[in-house]
């Protein structure tokens, strides 16, 4: 079956791994492109994941005792997706890197669709009353 040709190149691609040394013996394949990321699980019956890029509102380098030792490291992305509210990238090379690229990958496709989100910038409760109304209009 031949590619799309729309359909982009994987910027990472990685297996998860065995913690102890490193081995890629597992059935999971991240692939993170430009716009999306994608989970694919399974030998026999497969799952696929796939959430926009311009979701992930926030991202989380984990990296313990054994994960350091061989080069790993465990990335989670907090997503504003219905399915999948958390991803998780479990043992993964080049972790840092990964999760460097889909922060500034996912902050790049929020300005591309216009979907920036301002939520909680300069709002402070204190300085607002419980009962208080505001009135932004001129």
């Amino acid at each position: 079956m031949a590619k799309d040709k729309n359909e982009q190149q994987d910027v990472f691609r990685e297996r998860k791994r065995w913690v102890f040394l490193g081995l890629p013996w597992t059935f999971t394949v991240y692939h993170i492109r430009e716009d999306m990321i994608t989970i694919d699980r399974g030998l026999l019956s497969k799952q696929e994941d796939d959430c926009y890029m311009y979701k992930v509102a926030d991202v989380h380098l984990d990296r313990s005792l054994f994960e350091r030792m061989f080069g790993l490291g465990t990335i989670t992305c907090f997503t504003g997706d219905t399915t999948d509210s958390k991803l998780v990238f479990k043992h993964i090379r080049h972790s840092r890197e990964i999760k460097n690229y889909i922060l500034d990958a996912a902050d790049k496709e929020r300005i591309r669709r216009r979907t920036v989100n301002m939520q909680g910038v300069g709002y402070h409760e204190d300085s607002i009353g419980s009962g208080d109304v505001v009135d932004d209009i001129g």
